[in-house]
């Protein structure tokens, strides 16, 4: 039998989805007989293009075993952002995936194909990075943000995670006042003395970026219980997550017209903290703000289907 392989790579985890192609239709996506599989992050520049060809080689094999690869779209982290790195990576999948047809791309653009399958918009990505990209009616193709955790990636999870760490620094010497963010961090961290929380930081999350990421979740625990700080964090995300889709937004052909704006990540678990205020936003540019129809990897495989079959475009 075979297969249309949709792959979306990330920081933190990478997401597999194998469809037979018998099964597909331009019409709907077949869920019944879909296949699935997940591993952990795709990023050459963490894991090296050899890293990453292994790790993906041993996820397709260990879901798809024998099975046939009619075509395979690589939605994967920092791919497009340098030459040298993309030939690495290019290289060792096609030593590694040989005679199958493969499109490698960036995550953003398969996180585009699942959450507004294929039809024309902006998809705005905020897990452990951020970043966004839109297609228009004529098929020109723009995107913005996802250059780097180090000057950008804002309103990304990780982002919000260095941002909770500090409001607890400036909470904990008295540049502003406590809130319940504070005692939140101090409990997850296990601290009684402040300063504590450093080597644990430096040790265990400084290098590992879904690390830092997780410290999101804390900044949604202290929003919710009504954290002026975390509800000020997600407010500056939200804004940095609405410059993303308005440069966009400016690069394509959707002036005076209504378009659909969609999202994938973590962030957006926030939901009440974040969904309300970033449709507001949106719609001063004439955007509706839609809940994704697929998953980024679901999104993959269409793209597998428009670029690898001839029936697509019939």
């Amino acid at each position: 039998m075979k297969y249309l392989l949709g792959i979306d790579g990330g920081g933190t985890k990478t997401a597999l989805c194998a469809v037979s192609v018998g099964d597909m239709s331009k019409n709907s996506f077949p869920y019944n007989g879909t296949r699935y599989a997940m591993t952990s992050g795709t990023s050459w520049r963490e894991h090296g293009a050899s890293g990453v060809a292994e790790k993906l080689a041993e996820a397709v094999n260990g879901l798809l075993g024998c099975g046939q690869i009619a075509g395979m779209v690589m939605g994967l982290p920092c791919y497009g952002e340098s030459n040298e790195g993309d030939s690495a990576l290019e290289q060792e999948i096609s030593q590694i995936f040989l005679d199958v047809p493969i499109y490698i791309t960036n995550d953003v653009e398969v996180g585009w194909a699942g959450s507004l399958a294929l039809e024309p918009g902006i998809n705005i990505v905020a897990g452990t990075g951020s970043i966004a990209y839109g297609k228009d009616g004529s098929g020109k193709t723009a995107r913005s943000g996802g250059w780097s955790e180090f000057f950008g990636d804002e309103g990304s999870c990780y982002w919000v995670g260095r941002k909770v760490l500090e409001m607890f620094s400036k909470q904990a010497d008295g540049r502003i006042p406590k809130d319940a963010l504070y005692e939140i961090v101090r409990c997850a961290f296990g601290i009684n003395y402040d300063f504590d929380i450093i080597d644990p930081i430096y040790e265990k999350y400084m290098p590992v970026r879904e690390q830092v990421a997780s410290l999101q979740l804390l900044a949604k625990e202290a929003a919710l219980l009504g954290s002026v700080s975390a509800l000020e964090i997600y407010e500056q995300a939200v804004d940095e997550l609405y410059l993303l889709a308005a440069a966009v937004y400016h690069q394509l052909d959707f002036f005076k017209k209504p378009f659909k704006v969609s999202y994938t990540g973590g962030l957006f678990k926030g939901g009440e903290l974040v969904i309300p205020r970033f449709s507001q936003k949106l719609e001063s540019l004439g955007g509706e703000l839609v809940a994704p129809c697929l998953k980024p990897e679901e999104g993959a495989v269409l793209l597998a289907y428009q670029r690898f079959c001839k029936e697509a475009s019939s």
